[in-house]
């Protein structure tokens, strides 16, 4: 069964503007020829490119990976069509490719703990229009944020966590995702470790935010072991959750200066200002299709 969430009249008019728009995501071989390949394509078939990206790996016998972002009338009619017509030109060039539609806006939960400043951050964006995506739950280990997000008309669910009853934890994270439908996981500091049978239902849809400038100061308390160090710069990373703790593909990163003068409270201050923005960035890229994963890096087209 699958839980309602209403969407507000706003989500349903940025729908309607946008239901002309698609994306396209491609992932092959470079060789010659590949963009006037999809630009013919998509020009015979009465689109116009609004916006293209794109990167290789290497020119000599490298990886080509592109984004296109492209406006066609009546696109909801025709896209089943445009999808199968371009299966053949995705076996002729070896194309890893993903279509995506500009009206088919992506279910979000958000998982936090006790500390709300990135959750904060997300809902403020979300409110102003600028997360293009329905929130339709957020779950916690903590009672703090229930009246800030039912304030807000979402839904919020409290399940105590610790290791002793993982599993039956994310057995009913994981029921409650299926419920909700959701496309995007984000981890708005939310300070439990997921299991391998947790993010493998989840394949690059679970992003979170670590409080390091990965890949230094990995696991917990990095503010603490910064201060220790004498760190001049200190920031944040958004990064794919994999199996493998804090190394999952990195989407955004960013610092501030630091010096002696600042403690460790003066350290986690300046770093919640760094978390939120570098969250909201990440969250956002992926809403807009503007990531490619490829092994355990990313392609990011800003």
């Amino acid at each position: 069964m699958t839980i309602e969430v209403k969407v507000d009249m706003k989500s349903r008019q940025q729908n309607k503007r946008l239901e002309n728009q698609g994306r396209l995501l491609v992932k092959c071989p470079d060789k010659p020829g590949i963009v006037s390949v999809l630009s013919t394509f998509l020009h015979n078939h009465d689109s116009n490119i609004i916006e293209s990206s794109q990167y290789s790996s290497d020119p000599e016998n490298g990886i080509f990976f592109i984004r296109i972002e492209f406006h066609c009338e009546n696109l909801l009619e025709k896209s089943s069509r445009i999808e199968k017509d371009f299966e053949g030109i995705a076996a002729t060039h070896s194309m890893d490719y993903h279509f995506a539609y500009g009206n088919e806006r992506k279910r979000s939960a958000i998982f936090v703990s006790k500390e709300p400043h990135c959750l904060m951050e997300l809902l403020w964006e979300w409110q102003n229009g600028d997360l293009d995506t329905d929130i339709v739950v957020v779950i916690s280990n903590h009672e703090g944020a229930r009246h800030m997000v039912e304030s807000l008309g979402i839904p919020f669910h409290y399940i105590p966590a610790n290791k002793d009853i993982r599993k039956q934890v994310e057995a009913e994270q994981i029921r409650l995702m299926e419920a909700y439908n959701v496309d995007l996981l984000i981890l708005a500091r939310y300070m439990q470790i997921l299991t391998p049978d947790f993010v493998s239902h989840f394949e690059n849809r679970i992003i979170n935010i670590h409080h390091s400038f990965l890949p230094a100061f990995i696991g917990a308390g990095p503010y603490e072991r910064a201060f220790a160090r004498g760190v001049k710069l200190i920031g944040a990373t958004s990064h794919y959750v994999t199996n493998d703790l804090d190394e999952g593909p990195i989407i955004e990163q960013d610092v501030e200066r630091v010096d002696h003068r600042d403690d460790v409270i003066d350290l986690k201050k300046i770093g919640r200002q760094i978390e939120r923005r570098v969250l909201a960035k990440a969250v956002k890229w992926h809403l807009e299709n503007r990531i490619i994963v490829e092994g355990n890096k990313t392609i990011v087209f800003h």
